[in-house]
């Protein structure tokens, strides 16, 4: 990504982490909350995916020389993760998650099911992290940031606006959907992965042109 203005950034966020791919998460979890259990698991996913941004995102250039990280190499190892987690998907395995969702479903297992597509999504922080750091400055790294917070906020908006929607999509079009939705992001984790290796210089793999 080469993003050098909000409004670029902010597509880029969008494109990983927006309300599309944001909604079908909530969608399942909409399947087993009351719809106020879902509004507060919401709001504090929301809360705690703008607070992980912020941390990473200002402390980008830092994270990455503490742990002797190279932009390549993270590209690599967001694209796996994403790759696993987005077969998992299409396979309907349940990664990052106890598995089925429980009997009583509680506010604290809602959010924890939101952890991997949503507060930490591989994809997104990734992003945060390669965007802010592609230029030494902490103007550059609050914009990132400003941009990346703006489509969780969108995101939490959505889900807020559309939750009676959500609860009462039945369980075949969310499983559908999830399936067809992971197929495209297995396809975003494998790109991810080959633009790590093209900057790491293996030739024959720039798919862009």
């Amino acid at each position: 990504m080469n993003a050098f203005t909000f409004s670029a950034a902010f597509i880029a966020f969008f494109s990983v982490v927006g309300p599309p791919k944001v909604l079908l998460a909530f969608a399942g979890l909409a399947q087993v909350h009351p719809a106020r259990q879902l509004r507060n698991i919401a709001l504090i996913s929301s809360g705690a995916a703008v607070l992980v941004g912020l941390l990473t995102g200002i402390t980008a250039p830092w994270l990455l020389d503490l742990f002797h990280i190279s932009t390549p190499a993270l590209q690599l190892a967001g694209g796996v993760i994403f790759f696993v987690y987005a077969v998992g998907l299409v396979l309907g395995l349940h990664l990052g998650s106890d598995g089925p969702h429980q009997d009583a479903p509680d506010l604290a297992s809602g959010v924890r099911e939101l952890l991997m597509p949503y507060v930490v999504s591989p994809l997104a922080m990734t992003a945060v992290l390669v965007e802010a750091a592609a230029r030494d400055s902490f103007t550059w790294r609050s914009t990132v940031v400003g941009a990346y917070v703006a489509v969780i906020a969108l995101d939490a908006v959505c889900v807020l606006l559309l939750a009676r929607v959500l609860r009462r999509t039945h369980h075949a079009t969310i499983e559908l959907l999830g399936r067809l939705l992971g197929l495209l992001l297995a396809a975003v984790g494998v790109d991810l992965v080959l633009d790590g290796l093209y900057d790491l210089g293996v030739t024959g793999l720039d798919l862009r042109h």
